[in-house]
């Protein structure tokens, strides 16, 4: 599993993030021609490679044209929801908006669809709210996570005067959030942009347990010396075979067994990383049959959940195990243009093993319209060559 974790030691601003992503592998043509698609003339956009306190960094700027007039939120809702995105990047982009007017409104006492941002503001909010969600999704991540998000202090300039870090409607849009304090951050680290973003793509603290794969900074405005201001980002995979997990185990005899697959599918949603049954002999003469699950430590109680709502059980039982598993990473080959399977590579002692994901497997053969077995057996062969394949 691909994941994603946002350092926010020195905070999150969108200009930021669009350069961490950049600086981990997002094509910068993309961004560059993000304006046009949204319909936003006469932005320029400047991508640099910089150094912030001594640490290599990845600068974003957009050069907006002046408008004497400015938007309401519920303006920028309405232009992401009619942009040339996925659902999933529009309905996270209108989500943050709204949370931005939500604040934006708390603070000043309006409505929040009404909440006024100058053109400049306005067209730059869009951009980087837009461009950070869509940003990973090109990065191709299951899932995002984050590290506790600098505030900054001191004092910020606002249109009516000096407010204090973090600023209301930061402070109102990091509500629940994890956050850090006394460090080397001054002025104002986290912006109501870098806020928003972390509650619609956020899943929270990361795993325990992950493999780096690459990393990534994206440059703030200013420079000091001391510290760098930049946010970092981490490319990794989640280690799931490594540590400690927890199984749970139950015993039914009152449940269709054509309920079986709904309910792995759901534990599997819930954390699970396996999910086994099995016919059991119950008391009375009764048949029935075992569900044994591993879950993940952190993931117990979720999986302990969809196991009282999607079964029939009335009581579970739980034990804390130690799991001793082989390495392993996943690789995706390309079985024509459209279609791709990910494979698990095991890392034994004496080599590597092969493991195509059976539910690509299944896709890719409907696409090809080939045996399941000859579309596993194909992955495995290419997956063999893409590992074997010396590095450049």
């Amino acid at each position: 599993m691909r994941i994603a974790i946002l350092d926010p030691a020195a905070g999150i601003s969108g200009d930021m993030t669009l350069g961490a992503l950049l600086a981990v592998g997002v094509p910068a043509s993309w961004l560059e021609e993000l304006p046009g698609r949204l319909g936003l003339e006469g932005v320029a956009v400047a991508i640099r490679d910089v150094s912030r306190s001594s640490v290599g960094c990845t600068r974003v700027q957009f050069t907006i044209p002046e408008q004497p007039h400015g938007r309401h939120v519920g303006e920028l809702v309405r232009l992401v929801e009619h942009a040339p995105v996925s659902d999933w990047v529009k309905q996270r982009a209108a989500r943050a908006f709204q949370m931005i007017g939500e604040a934006e409104g708390r603070v000043h006492g309006v409505p929040p669809e009404k909440v006024h941002l100058h053109e400049v503001g306005a067209v730059d909010a869009v951009l980087d709210v837009v461009g950070a969600i869509e940003g990973f999704e090109l990065l191709g991540v299951e899932a995002v996570y984050h590290w506790p998000v600098a505030l900054g202090s001191g004092w910020v300039e606002a249109t009516h005067g000096r407010l204090p870090v973090p600023a209301p409607a930061t402070a109102i849009l990091l509500e629940g959030l994890e956050v850090a304090t006394g460090g080397p951050v001054e002025g104002e680290a986290t912006t109501p942009t870098g806020a928003a973003l972390l509650r619609v793509l956020s899943a929270g603290a990361p795993p325990e347990r992950w493999r780096m794969v690459r990393s990534g900074w994206g440059a703030g405005g200013r420079d000091p010396k001391h510290y760098p201001n930049a946010l970092r980002l981490l490319v990794a995979e989640q280690a799931a075979e490594a540590g400690r997990v927890v199984l749970l185990a139950t015993d039914v005899d009152d449940m269709s067994p054509e309920y079986v697959e709904p309910l792995r599918q759901a534990l599997t949603a819930a954390g699970a990383l396996d999910v086994e049954t099995w016919p059991v002999q119950m008391k009375k003469g009764r048949a029935g049959f075992r569900i044994e699950v591993v879950a993940p430590e952190a993931a117990a109680d979720a999986v302990t959940a969809a196991l009282f709502r999607h079964s029939t059980t009335a009581g579970v039982r739980r034990w804390v195990a130690e799991r001793a598993t082989l390495p392993r990473h996943q690789v995706t080959v390309q079985l024509a243009p459209e279609v791709s399977v990910r494979v698990k590579v095991l890392e034994q002692p004496e080599g590597v093993r092969m493991k195509p994901e059976y539910d690509d497997v299944l896709a890719a053969a409907r696409a090809l319209g080939r045996p399941p077995l000859e579309v596993a057996r194909a992955a495995e062969r290419d997956a063999e060559a893409l590992v074997a394949k010396p590095k450049e």
